[in-house]
């Protein structure tokens, strides 16, 4: 999990990690969660004292959150404005085309399969060729395109939750590894 420095109106020195951010604006002084919705924990005072406190509190909680909700998601979800057909997002087509050598020209439908960490892959659906075309096959091809779709966003999902949870569960061990060492 990514860690920043951060520097609060006092002065003092923090390791945040991502999901968490200061606030400091007038009489308001702490620290807020963005992850799975929002949350504010209050210094409790004025002067920055109880940063440390509210900090490992909020990091808690951020912890809590990861290991139950599924990570964000940056695939996109709606099409684009300007997208001129009404496919679903990741598929494009029918793309018609000759290939070298032959005679008539097939026509297929392009999808994204995004990856985790990746990048996303390109899978082609064959529908017919312009001898074989007809608008079953395209609506059975285009049923197929989604379903692949479908399943590589739901393989991309759990595969960056995994990895949330795995790196959040590597800063919990450094954390308990600090606080046993500050033990002795």
């Amino acid at each position: 999990m990514k860690t920043r420095d951060v520097v609060i109106f006092t002065g003092k020195h923090f390791k945040v990690p991502s999901g968490i951010q200061r606030i400091d604006h007038r009489a308001t002084h702490g620290w807020q969660l963005r992850y799975g919705g929002t949350k504010l924990f209050s210094d409790g005072s004025q002067d920055g004292t109880g940063a440390a406190a509210s900090l490992k509190l909020a990091t808690e909680e951020l912890f809590k959150r990861i290991a139950k909700l599924p990570a964000p998601s940056r695939l996109q979800r709606e099409p684009s404005e300007n997208k001129s057909t009404d496919l679903p997002v990741g598929i494009s087509g029918p793309v018609v085309r000759l290939r070298p050598g032959a005679k008539v020209r097939e026509c297929n439908l392009l999808v994204s399969l995004p990856r985790f960490g990746a990048v996303p892959r390109r899978s082609t659906i064959y529908i017919g060729n312009e001898n074989t075309y007809t608008e079953q096959r395209y609506r059975r091809a285009l049923a197929r395109a989604i379903k692949l779709r479908e399943e590589a966003e739901e393989a991309y999902q759990r595969e960056a939750t995994r990895a949330k949870r795995a790196g959040a569960q590597v800063m919990i061990a450094k954390q308990q590894a600090r606080r046993s060492a500050s033990a002795r």
